[in-house]
């Protein structure tokens, strides 16, 4: 079998495994990039945080994300029955970007993708790993080639930015369960025709069940007139659904008057699709010479649309570690990559679950929080989840908690 050398080995083209092959050629690594798909190809997840930019930006991508012609996000819409808020991102409590783009996954990875090669990255489209040895002094992939051809690569680090197929946690058995309850997706890209004036483009749509709390729908406009529409649940509700993915999926959303009149123009010309059981974790985030990035190490859930900003943290400080042990330091993958980046997933993750379980729900739609509060709940929804001057960064659960039972007594004084 061929055997063939680089530095840097990326299983995956995606947003992680581009940004961080466009971080690592800036170090004047050799970088190959292992991707089974062709790009473009659709992959779901459209709604980015500004937080994401940052680490754009660090790999010298900005100017093509911005040439695209993407649709322009400055923040957040919610809705449930009568209620509704918004969060604009510009007004928040973090340094930093405060707009982004929603964008077609399909084109923005492959403009992400072209990047990567633009900056002298290889990429292999149509390649499969086929086993994976890291016992050695260096990680060995095995791969096949489109035309059927094994050969394998060895490199001085790996980099797993597979997502969801999650190469090296299967292969190496790194994974565990999630300690999120299973829940499921119904999701589909429409012509929406939205009036003019019925919904701000520059935000997504997050809309709540008006019986249900713990189901929602995303709704995420694009700049040619479509947008992705989506609903999650859990498997037992979306199951009371009869019919194609796309009709289960319209007859959620006839229950649910306000987002049922914003999209009742819509064109619904795309197959729906579904994914239960999405959310993933493992055992450790790394091992001897190899990183896991993005979803292949832990995914949450898509409420706060935080998977691609996870994804590009994670691939900033991976190529940041492989830098410094470059230059000969002496670098703790546990401290210097995964805490750090755990930190910021916790944080999410206490918002994901206080979501579900009601309570954000009552801190997002209360009427009286205090202009420094907002800011700082903006600043967890535009993805500045670990910047720990934040006071719910720094101690989210217990913020969460307190910031509640505010709402709820003047709720009652408000009654009163």
């Amino acid at each position: 079998m061929k055997v063939e050398e680089t530095e840097i080995l990326i299983i995956g083209a995606g947003p992680s495994g581009a940004v961080a092959a466009g971080l690592l050629r800036k170090q004047g690594r050799k970088v190959l990039i292992i991707e089974k798909e062709t790009f473009p190809r659709f992959s779901i997840g459209e709604s980015l945080l500004p937080q994401s930019m940052q680490y754009i930006e660090e790999a010298g991508m900005l100017q093509d994300v911005v040439e695209a012609g993407f649709q322009h996000k400055n923040g957040a819409a919610f809705a449930k029955g009568e209620l509704a808020t918004a969060f604009d991102f510009r007004d928040k409590f973090s340094k930093g970007w405060g707009t982004t783009y929603q964008v077609q996954r399909a084109n923005f990875d492959k403009v992400l993708a072209d990047a990567a090669e633009k900056a002298g990255a290889e990429i292999r489209y149509r390649h499969v790993v086929t086993a994976v040895d890291v016992s050695g002094d260096q990680p060995v992939v095995r791969v096949r080639s489109e035309q059927g051809e094994e050969y394998a690569v060895t490199a001085r680090y790996l980099l797993d930015a597979s997502g969801f197929a999650r190469i090296l946690p299967r292969m190496l058995d790194l994974e565990r369960p999630s300690d999120f309850p299973v829940r499921g997706a119904l999701f589909t890209h429409i012509e929406d025709r939205i009036a003019l004036g019925e919904m701000d483009r520059q935000k997504i749509l997050i809309s709540v069940h008006p019986t249900h709390h713990d189901v929602w729908f995303w709704t995420i406009p694009f700049s040619n007139g479509r947008c992705s529409q989506g609903v999650v649940g859990t498997p037992e509700y979306l199951a009371q659904y009869q019919g194609t993915e796309v009709e289960r999926l319209r007859a959620i959303i006839a229950e649910t008057p306000s987002l049922s009149h914003v999209l009742r123009n819509a064109v619904w010309d795309t197959p729906g699709r579904t994914l239960t059981g999405y959310s993933a974790n493992v055992t450790s985030l790394w091992g001897k010479n190899f990183a896991l990035l993005g979803n292949a190490g832990e995914f949450l859930d898509p409420v706060f649309s935080s998977g691609v900003t996870i994804a590009v943290k994670s691939a900033s400080l991976a190529a940041k570690c492989i830098a410094r042990a470059w230059n000969g330091e002496t670098v703790d993958w546990q401290a210097d990559y995964a805490v750090p980046l755990q930190a910021g997933v916790n944080t999410f993750r206490a918002f994901v679950s206080g979501w579900y379980e009601g309570g954000f729900q009552d801190v997002i739609f209360h009427d009286r929080h205090s202009p420094e509060i907002r800011r700082m709940i903006s600043s967890i929804l535009a993805g500045y989840a670990w910047d720990d001057t934040n006071p719910y960064v720094a101690e989210p659960q217990r913020r969460l908690n307190v910031l509640r039972e505010l709402c709820q007594q003047q709720a009652k004084e408000a009654l009163a």
